[in-house]
């Protein structure tokens, strides 16, 4: 166990309404049942609305997750599962795609907390997922919740970068003697 204090982030405050998609592996059925008690509990705290869809496994869960960005609109996800060291490397492939794919989400700015647990047995999941201990999913829900306040804090900031023009015009190449503007 992880020894020292650890700091907890105030829940973010929202002006507008914020809608979150809960997805979660239920494949160890009380670990998951912990894991969502925590994530709901965080979510109707902030005052988030929330819906829930089941995979069968943890590497379905980014796949979901990517459909659920381009198909539908949440602000955020919560992803939620368990996976418990085997006797193979199927563990190792498990919790480094289904993280990898996540993060890559995440860099692309998708708003995502990621409360899949990997872990060597059932009782490090247990405390993991326990709804009045150290609850993973409560902390999913709210790095999900955090990333949706700083997605909409810098939402409507345009720079300018690149070769972007400064205003809204679009500069025209061509000769001198024609409009420059279109």
């Amino acid at each position: 166990m992880a020894a020292g204090n650890h700091t907890t982030l105030t829940t973010p405050r929202f002006e507008t309404p914020v809608k979150v998609l809960i997805v979660i592996s239920p494949y160890y059925s009380d670990i998951a049942e912990g894991l969502m008690k925590g994530a709901k509990a965080e979510l109707d705290a902030a005052g988030a609305e929330w819906d829930v869809v089941e995979m069968p496994g943890a590497l379905e869960i980014p796949t979901a997750i990517g459909i659920s960005d381009r198909k539908s609109n949440f602000d955020g996800y919560v992803a939620l599962g368990c996976v418990i060291r085997g006797e193979t490397t199927h563990y190792e492939t498990v919790c480094n795609d289904s993280s990898r794919a996540l993060q890559l989400m995440g860099l692309q700015g998708i708003c995502i907390g990621n409360g899949i647990l990997t872990v060597e047995n059932h009782e490090q999941a247990a405390v993991r997922a326990d709804p009045d201990g150290q609850n993973k999913g409560g902390g999913a829900a709210a790095a999900a919740l955090h990333l949706i306040a700083l997605s909409r804090k810098w939402g409507d900031i345009r720079k300018d970068i690149g070769f972007k023009p400064r205003s809204d015009e679009f500069l025209m190449a061509g000769n001198n003697d024609g409009p420059k503007t279109a």
